[in-house]
């Protein structure tokens, strides 16, 4: 389908065309071929797409189009179009997207969220803000401090839906509802289609379009995936391991807890491998330098958690590892399209101890699919260890905890703005773009070819033996 298109066909109008063009894409992607004809059209659209599809160029594009086509300018205070997200990296993404494809149409655009002063954000809202990109709850805050009115709001895009609601956000989502004026088009981008989203989708939405680019809650056939069977006490000497014999020149680590990402990228940093951690108790200072350094090959290693994660735009990342199983199996699916972007291979790599033996089978229940196992020589895993408990997405601590369950059976093994801008925050992050089949991603210096390579040489590693099964 995306082979006969251009966007062009897809009814942009020209000033929007000429913007893409400057990036280089001529070809959209499934995400975007389906969604901008439908957004154009002013229907409400549900979207079901994982990250890196393109799917942030599928809804700016066409918002920017109608837009324009309205032609009433926006009042100070009285933003016209409204994309909510769950996390401030996931907002500055959003906005640079707009800036970027509106490069030549006269609509401000504006992000607000929160880990930074909010008085300069109330200056900046006295003006006219065409597009308000926000967080949740930064935007109640101006909301009670009379900053920003949302009852002419024509627009609403709730995007990454699934993890707004994951973190909690739900009753802050329905206090903005119900500020928004009845009619409005409101577009629903989601990974995963939970009972929870679906029940929001019922209540927000009218009459909906569904597009939809991949099965629900599966993931993509580009990244390949391994577990690493390994005792508990062994995974950061064995992470060590696999980065240094594979070589491995940019790898994202995803930790359950804020402590745990600490705790980790220290010891990597002393195992003599450059790594930072990112988390929500981060400084937004802290998280862009960050993440600038590991975009910029000085930085190796980035070792998240799941929120800190979600929005992340890093091309061309060739490694994902899963230090700890997440305790939401659709988190697998998030963490693991970080990579195998855009057309290109990647790997994920899962580090599995005793303890998350069930996490594991609910996630291969999820995707519908084993993932295989094997083990590296001198990091076998006792499988005869008891398991100890996960409580919140920690072990618990050995004194003091309750009764462990018994123990769940070792997995099957296989043997397989001028959009002009008001910019509040720090410093911007990469923009969305649209990705265009076929068309090779710029090389970057300080990476490795993303051409998923073996965790560890084949000689090296085994698959696990029959007795797991």
């Amino acid at each position: 389908m995306t082979s006969e298109l251009t966007f062009a066909s897809l009814g942009l109008a020209e000033p929007l065309l000429r913007a893409v063009a400057e990036t280089g894409y001529t070809v959209p992607t499934p995400i975007q071929a389906k969604a901008i004809p439908q957004v154009l059209q002013g229907g409400d659209l549900l979207a079901a797409a994982q990250t890196g599809t393109g799917k942030t160029a599928g809804f700016t594009l066409p918002m920017l189009h109608r837009l324009l086509s309205m032609g009433k300018p926006a009042r100070p205070q009285h933003p016209r179009a409204l994309v909510l997200t769950p996390t401030r990296e996931l907002a500055a993404q959003v906005e640079e997207s707009v800036r970027t494809y509106g490069k030549f149409v006269k609509l401000r655009s504006m992000t607000v969220f929160g880990g930074v002063g909010v008085n300069p954000q109330v200056k900046a809202l006295r003006g006219s803000v065409d597009i308000l990109v926000a967080t949740p709850g930064r935007l109640l805050d101006l909301i009670g401090m009379q900053a920003v009115k949302l009852d002419e709001i024509d627009i609403l895009v709730l995007d990454e839906a699934d993890r707004m609601l994951d973190m909690g956000f739900i009753r802050d989502i329905r206090k903005i509802l119900a500020l928004l004026p009845v009619k409005r088009q409101n577009l629903l981008f989601s990974a995963t289609f939970s009972d929870d989203i679906k029940a929001l989708a019922d209540s927000l939405l009218n009459n909906p379009v569904l597009v939809e680019v991949a099965r629900r809650n599966t993931t993509n056939e580009l990244v390949s995936q391994a577990v690493h069977l390994v005792d508990r006490d062994k995974k950061r000497e064995l992470l060590t391991h696999l980065i240094r014999e594979g070589q491995w020149q940019q790898v994202l680590v995803f930790t359950r807890t804020k402590h745990g990402a600490n705790r980790l990228a220290e010891k990597l940093t002393q195992d003599g491998i450059e790594a930072a951690a990112i988390h929500g108790n981060k400084s937004q200072g802290a998280r862009t330098k960050a993440l600038a350094g590991f975009k910029d090959g000085s930085v190796a290693v980035l070792v998240a958690t799941d929120i800190a994660a979600r929005g992340l735009d890093i091309d061309q990342l060739p490694h994902v590892v899963n230090f700890e199983l997440p305790n939401v199996p659709e988190d697998y699916v998030h963490r693991i399209g970080r990579t195998g972007r855009a057309g290109c291979q990647g790997e994920a790599v899962s580090l599995v101890c005793v303890d998350e033996f069930k996490l594991l089978k609910d996630i291969e229940k999820l995707i519908k699919q084993p993932i295989r196992q094997f083990t590296v020589p001198g990091f076998e895993a006792d499988l005869t260890v008891k398991p100890e408990p996960i409580v919140m997405g920690r072990q618990m601590p050995k004194q003091g905890r309750a009764k462990p369950s018994p123990a769940s059976p070792a997995p099957k093994a296989t043997a397989k703005t001028t959009t002009k801008t008001t910019a509040v925050a720090a410093k911007k992050t990469k923009p969305s773009q649209p990705q265009a089949a076929g068309k090779p991603p710029k090389q970057k210096a300080a990476t490795q070819p993303n051409v998923a390579r073996p965790a560890a040489p084949h000689s090296a590693r085994r698959p696990v033996p029959a007795l797991l099964k």
